[in-house]
């Protein structure tokens, strides 16, 4: 009966590290995409500063 504890302890921890996983997975996604985002708007601003010089 011990082993049967056992194997079930361990079929209960597995899913947890997976979900953990798959959440920083996730978060460092979502990470990127802010950080693309930022990069695409901060490139627009600087193509706009950039044309308003010429005008100057």
């Amino acid at each position: 009966m011990n082993n049967v504890e056992q194997l079930l302890d361990s079929l209960n921890t597995q899913p947890k590290a997976s979900t953990n996983s798959k959440k920083r997975k996730w978060r460092e996604i979502e990470q990127l995409k802010e950080k693309f985002q930022l990069e695409k708007e901060l490139k627009e601003y600087d193509d706009s500063l950039a044309y308003m010089l010429e005008e100057f």
